[in-house]
């Protein structure tokens, strides 16, 4: 996945609040009816010409998401989790968290488990094969997501990056284990009907 560039105050370009494009940003000010200046800026994406509200140099219309948007491919049991999580990370780290834990444990059901207990899951996935990056991604998101629920080791208040952190690491896990099998199902389909048959017979179990 490409690079994701959070709206930034006075950035020129970023990955749009709205469109999710990255794009220019053309900034302006909000004046008063008699004509002075407030202290509210707002920028105007280039691509979707949707415009975006800041105010001591903060976004806030839209809420700000200094993360990226979720996964094209995300499961739409998943995605209300995730968004709300991105609308509330800039102000609580702690709550979107706790909210992404709930995410993966519904990503589990997606991707053949059971869903109720996370470690044990994950577990099985690894004795099915699991390449051992998303078993490190799965893994970081369980633990980190169990400090946003319960006390631990972990400050994310402090360290709101390792919150910000589990949106990134949630999109390489839907890649890897549903965008990536997915495109290659696709390209395998077309392959022709002697060929795939062909296939079929060398790997048949005898």
């Amino acid at each position: 996945m490409s690079k994701y560039y959070p709206p930034t105050y006075s950035s020129k370009q970023f990955h749009c609040i709205h469109c999710g494009v990255f794009s220019k940003q053309n900034w302006g000010s909000l004046n008063f009816a008699n004509g002075t200046h407030s202290e509210f800026t707002y920028t105007r994406c280039e691509h979707c010409s949707n415009r975006s509200y800041w105010y001591d140099e903060r976004m806030i219309v839209p809420s700000e998401a200094p993360v990226p948007p979720h996964h094209s491919d995300f499961p739409d049991e998943c995605v209300s989790e995730y968004d709300e999580a991105r609308d509330i990370v800039a102000r609580s780290p702690r709550a979107a968290a706790a909210l992404l834990r709930l995410c993966v444990q519904k990503l589990m059901v997606t991707l053949g488990e059971k869903g109720k207990n996370i470690n044990d899951d994950i577990g099985n996935l690894v004795r099915k094969g699991l390449p051992v990056e998303v078993q490190q991604a799965l893994d970081y998101c369980r633990v980190i997501g169990n400090n946003g629920v319960h006390p631990g080791e972990i400050e994310l208040t402090d360290n709101p990056q390792i919150a910000h952190s589990l949106f990134e690491m949630l999109n390489f896990i839907v890649e890897d284990r549903i965008s990536r099998p997915k495109r290659v199902a696709e390209l395998y389909s077309i392959l022709p009907e002697g060929a795939l048959k062909a296939v079929e017979k060398r790997d048949k179990v005898e």
